[in-house]
């Protein structure tokens, strides 16, 4: 068997199929694009386009890199990205919030099916009630700063 080709590090040496093992699954990747599907929907809702469209975009990497880490659910994941995510893509284009909203509810089905026909039932995701605190998802007012303190600690 032919020698793997070694990655090193300054604390130790990693070969290609270790390397390989340490890429995260959809356990890992499904919670963060979740996380950017929610943040989209609130800067939408707030009128955050440039963030909403930015967090659908982020989400697209992540289903691509599922894609490619889990090629058995590939055909799943690239329509997801060519239907759904395209059109909330243009929605946000567009800063169209009803075409938004419609896309959005579409592709929370469509994610909710594909869990089933996938044989986990027990995933049904839904929009949580709050925005996240952590993001100032309003609109950014014309001249502002970038670096505004915080209202609060």
């Amino acid at each position: 068997m032919a020698e793997q080709p070694v990655g090193k590090t300054k604390h130790t040496e990693l070969t290609l199929d270790q390397i390989a093992s340490m890429q995260p699954g959809l356990g890992s990747l499904m919670p963060l694009v979740s996380d950017r599907y929610w943040i989209a929907y609130y800067a939408a809702h707030g009128g955050n386009w440039a963030l909403a469209a930015h967090e659908i975009a982020e989400l697209a990497k992540l289903l691509q890199q599922a894609a490619l880490t889990r090629p058995k659910y590939e055909p799943q994941l690239t329509a997801y990205e060519r239907t759904t995510v395209a059109d909330l893509l243009q929605a946000i284009g567009a800063r169209d919030l009803a075409s938004f909203d419609a896309v959005f509810r579409k592709g929370t089905e469509a994610a909710n099916a594909y869990h089933k026909s996938l044989g986990h039932p027990e995933i049904t995701w839904r929009l949580p009630r709050q925005p996240p605190d952590h993001l100032d998802l309003s609109a950014p007012s014309p001249g502002a700063p970038s670096d505004a303190p915080p209202d609060r600690p």
